[in-house]
């Protein structure tokens, strides 16, 4: 009977936590050959968003107009991952190839 009562309240504060804990926002963009895919993408502050190279030429992720700048490295394969922590348009483009452009709207 007292291992009822010790499991019991440990089942329920386990069951609490979970319905309580905020979920993770994340989204995900395309860094294929010359294109981002999508062009335009909008997300909630403090969402992370991965970058996924799935083309086979180099490319990067570059700020061009915003007030907090970042870049990723020229990559050919791989993520490049970002959270998302002020409300703000971004503009981002690929260094290398003029055109490979992009929109993301932090908000």
């Amino acid at each position: 009977m007292t291992r009822r009562l010790l499991v019991l309240p440990v089942v329920a504060a386990a069951a609490l936590g979970a319905a309580v804990l905020p979920a993770t926002a994340a989204t995900s963009i395309s860094v294929k050959d010359d294109v981002f895919s999508p062009k335009t993408r909008t997300v909630t502050k403090n969402t992370t968003v991965t970058w996924r190279w799935t083309g086979k030429a180099p490319h990067n992720v570059t700020v061009v107009k915003a007030p907090v700048k970042f870049r990723s490295t020229t990559k050919t394969s791989g993520t490049y991952k970002k959270k998302m922590t002020r409300t703000v348009t971004y503009r981002l483009t690929c260094t290398i190839h003029p055109g490979m452009d992009m929109t993301l709207r932090v908000k």
